[in-house]
């Protein structure tokens, strides 16, 4: 027998209805998988004679490679100049560490151009007073405000802000550490700044010691710390990983060593 046209058309409209809902599911789940996320490069610019960092960036160069999914380009001062700063224009983010450079002036619009394009930045300690043609990049870019330091032999005690105590850079850091390295006289700092960490030594007020600043629509961090030792505070190694990721606007990846061992697990 012959079925009715009314239980014919029924049959048919669902049948389509089912086939194209079917379509749209797999057109979604196929334009909504994450596309593999691009491998960062961070350019590491060593521009100081002062704190050894033709030895530490070197060295954080490796670590970070040989534990997290990024790579790494390092320069590094020669005379007044920084050979290989084209590598900016492929950056995704730029860690300085420079001292009282009068940058040749091709070579600073190079530096420019890379912080004026929106794209994020770091300065380790020096990196406040890194250029004597572009005084206003400490407080400007840096959200900083260095004027000299106390005595070399004052040991700093660095403690977490209380009220940014769950900032994603102090993931994991203590909240009280002892560094290296004379404290930083920073204050007052811009007003569009979040303080991170304060370091004290005796009898002398708290001095800001880490901040992020938000410079065109970049993320910026700032920290007064990169004695060589400091490099070997797993204290500070985890603050400088923290924010490399944070600047990145990604989650910090675990180690590969810690992903080694618990697959051996």
């Amino acid at each position: 027998m012959l079925a009715r046209p009314n239980v014919l058309f029924s049959y048919l409209f669902m049948h389509c209805f089912v086939r194209f809902a079917c379509l749209v599911l797999a057109s979604c789940l196929a334009g909504g998988a994450a596309e593999p996320r691009k491998t960062p490069t961070i350019v590491l610019i060593s521009g100081e004679y002062e704190y050894a960092s033709t030895n530490t960036f070197p060295a954080f160069k490796q670590f970070l490679e040989s534990n997290y999914p990024v790579k790494c380009v390092y320069l590094e001062r020669k005379g007044e100049e920084i050979p290989g700063l084209d590598a900016l224009k492929d950056a995704d983010l730029s860690i300085l560490f420079i001292r009282r450079m009068t940058l040749p002036e091709d070579q600073l619009g190079k530096v420019k151009d890379y912080v004026n394009s929106g794209r994020p930045l770091i300065g380790l300690r020096t990196a406040s007073h890194s250029f004597e043609n572009w005084k206003e990049f400490d407080n400007e870019v840096l959200g900083g405000n260095y004027h000299n330091h106390h005595g070399n032999t004052l040991v700093a005690t660095a403690r977490i802000n209380p009220e940014a105590a769950t900032h994603p850079i102090l993931k994991n850091v203590p909240r009280e550490f002892e560094t290296a390295g004379s404290l930083y006289k920073t204050s007052p700092l811009a007003k569009d700044t979040t303080l991170l960490l304060t370091g004290s030594v005796t009898n002398q007020p708290a001095e800001p010691m880490a901040w992020t600043h938000n410079y065109k629509g970049a993320r910026v961090f700032y920290t007064s710390l990169g004695h060589p030792k400091d490099f070997d505070n797993p204290a500070f190694r985890t603050l400088l990983v923290n924010a490399i990721f944070w600047t990145l606007e990604q989650p910090v990846p675990l180690p590969r060593h810690t992903l080694a061992r618990d697959k051996g697990n």
